[in-house]
Parts: structure tokens; sequence; C-alpha cells
């Protein structure tokens, strides 16, 4: 997980991100779903569990940059959907526990999915943010990286978002089972917490580039080679707001 010095950072993240989820976007699709009592508690347990990290008297670190600041990062051996040659890449950081994370995940990623990815215009890449408050977060990125080993990460991932509530050790291996995953390599795999030193890579990564809450992403042109460069997008943002994003920059490139 990731260091107690750097939630200050995290909880300036997240507030950016309850704006975003809470305040209705002038551009928002007329159908996309409002937001129910039970996301509302779950906001509400996020926040209780933020003043609890306040409480215990976290040192300070550097506030989170402004959003869509360009940035420059390297991406590593991480997932990716999409072709190869598609002209752009999105880059998500994600929680698994995150509610935030699961919003954006069931009304805005298969629109983006249909829409840029599976036209070829876009890959998408998962990277992983797990955050202090999320008692299970790491345990499940380990979970969609074991997955990941028989060829089911992004099934897994999925699962994980949408059962965000339900994360613990004993759900993780009903997952798996219920993917038809070969269970002693996956158990073995997650006990032994394999992909642990990728997981806080990944962490390391996102604070460098000034992302300290989940969802948090980076759009920027597809490269072979070399550091990729793009722009920032911070939190759960629906779908009008990346679609802009992506066709201008399918207009450059």
């Amino acid at each position: 997980m990731l260091r107690a010095a750097n939630a200050r950072g995290i909880i300036a993240g997240i507030a950016l991100i309850l704006g975003a989820v809470l305040t209705p976007a002038p551009q928002a699709r007329a159908d996309e779903p409002a937001i129910t009592s039970a996301q509302a508690n779950e906001i509400i347990a996020e926040l209780r569990a933020i003043r609890q990290l306040l409480e215990k008297g976290v040192p300070a670190a550097a506030p989170a940059a402004a959003v869509d600041e360009h940035v420059s990062m390297t991406l590593r051996d991480s997932p990716v959907l999409g072709s190869a040659d598609a002209p752009l890449t999105l880059v998500e950081f994600a929680d698994f526990q995150c509610p935030f994370c699961r919003r954006f995940h069931t009304t805005v990623f298969e629109d983006i999915k249909k829409n840029f990815v599976d036209t070829g215009k876009l890959r998408y890449i998962s990277r992983d943010l797990p955050l202090p408050m999320h008692d299970h977060a790491n345990q499940a990125a380990n979970a969609a990286r074991c997955a990941g080993d028989q060829n089911q990460f992004w099934a897994m991932r999925h699962t994980l978002i949408v059962n965000s509530q339900k994360l613990e050790h004993r759900d993780l291996l009903t997952y798996a089972h219920e993917l038809h995953l070969s269970m002693a390599p996956f158990t073995r795999c997650l006990d032994q917490n394999k992909y642990d030193a990728a997981i806080q890579r990944d962490a390391a990564d996102a604070a460098q580039i000034g992302i300290t809450g989940t969802p948090s992403f980076v759009l920027g042109a597809t490269v072979k080679d070399g550091p990729f460069k793009g722009t920032r997008i911070v939190g759960a943002q629906p779908y009008t707001v990346f679609e802009e994003k992506i066709r201008a920059l399918s207009n450059v490139h």
C-alpha cells in the first residue's frame, strides 16, 4: 500500500473525485444514471475513512496537481486492452475497492470500449493504485494479476470492480472458481502476494505525476518506446468528457 506520508495528497485527490462524481456535468448524457442511495452510502463511508486518516495526524504531502495537466510517465509491462496500433492510449489508475472506480466502470467504461477500443482508435491500459483506507484493495490487485497469469485479467478485473464491497480472501477464491481458473496456481500466487512489487511500482509512478486518488487517467498519443506523454483526467467523469478529449486528440493524430 501507499505510505502514510502520501495520504494528504490522496485526500486531496479524492476531494477532486468527489466533486467530479457529485457535481452534474453540463454535457452529461440524459441517459446517464443518477447516483443511487447505495452509492451515496459508499461515498459517506469513504468520507469517514478519510476523516479517520486525518484524526490519526497523517503528515502533509504535496497537494494533488491540477486536473488536465500534461504529464509524462513510464508505461511498464501493464495489462493492455485493444490494438497495439491504436493511435491513442488511455491509462487508468484504479483501486478495486473504490466506489468511484466502480461508478466509472459501470457507467462509462463499456461505452469507451465499444466506441473507441473495439474500433481500433484507442488502447486501454490498467494500472494499480490501492489506497490506504481500503483494506482489501492491494489483495484484489494481486488477484487480478494472478488471474492474468491464466489470461483472465480483464474478466477478473471486471468482477472485482463490480463487487467492490466483497473483496475478502474467500470472495477472491470464489471469483477465481467462477472464472474456471486453475485454483492451485491462482491461490499460490495470491497467498504469496506475487505482484506486490509491481503494484508498488504503479503507485510510485502515479505519485510522480501527481495522481493520488482513483480513478485517475492519462490520455495521449500511443508510443512504441520512451515515455508516454498525455493529459491527466481526474475522477469518475461522464462519458462525454472522455469522448470530447479522445475525438479532439484523434483529429491531431
